[in-house]
């Protein structure tokens, strides 16, 4: 019995060992060359649409305006869910889809609070639309979670709280430029800098994988791909 107990605790100990190189592994790759590459492109992005979106042309056309920043808030929400998750199948498209659809359908609570389709009714509210208060971010993740637990949802599905959190904090982030940050029940920060948006923009994902690894997330999502994620 003891021989057994002893052959039995050998075979957990490398056990272990593996599991937790692994862990240490999905941590490390977290800013592997490839995601920190994708980082830059994506704060390159930001950039770049941003000197598009302030050309005159565009400035002078509501709408197109309109269109092509919330088309901003969406690829910014994509790609962060994109270095995140790594696109290794068809599913994961799926995600970086939705990731980017979630980001751009925050603005839709313009129209709702101005109670019309009119643009110009929904870029001149009295005051910001529900879904732009940045303490609900936290609270509908979190929200999520628990209706996910009390639901018993698969492992394959533990991802989607993230997925809200990158979808609706870059996009905050991006609105924190010109207006601050809304922390109901708090006051509004000032608005933030260009620069630290950009910053904050880049490395959101890594912060974010950083908190899936901690909360175990990130070895469910393992488990799901079957291998440790390399983003």
């Amino acid at each position: 019995m003891r021989g057994l107990r002893s052959r039995t605790d050998s075979i957990a100990v490398p056990l272990n060992s593996a599991v937790e190189t692994e862990k240490a592994q999905a941590l490390l790759q977290t800013f592997s060359t490839a995601s920190l590459l994708a980082s830059a492109g994506l704060g390159a992005f930001c950039l770049l649409a941003d000197a598009v979106l302030s050309s005159s042309f565009i400035q002078q056309h509501t709408w197109l305006r309109a269109v092509l920043d919330n088309s901003v808030h969406g690829v910014i929400a994509l790609w962060s869910w994109a270095i995140v998750i790594g696109l290794r199948k068809k599913s994961d498209f799926y995600e970086v889809l939705l990731a980017g659809f979630l980001a751009s359908a925050i603005d839709l609570d313009h129209f709702y609070m101005a109670g019309s389709l009119s643009l110009k009714a929904a870029l001149n509210l009295p005051r910001r639309p529900p879904l732009h208060c940045s303490t609900l971010v936290p609270v509908l993740c979190f929200s999520l979670r628990l209706l996910m637990w009390a639901c018993r949802l698969k492992d394959s599905w533990c991802s989607l709280p993230w997925l809200l959190f990158i979808s609706l904090a870059s996009h905050h982030i991006r609105d924190g430029v010109r207006h601050g940050l809304w922390l109901w029940p708090f006051a509004n920060t000032p608005p933030i800098s260009y620069w630290l948006y950009v910053t904050i923009t880049a490395t959101l994902p890594h912060l974010c994988s950083v908190l899936m690894y901690l909360t175990g997330t990130r070895d469910m999502i393992s488990t799901k791909h079957g291998v440790a994620i390399d983003v």
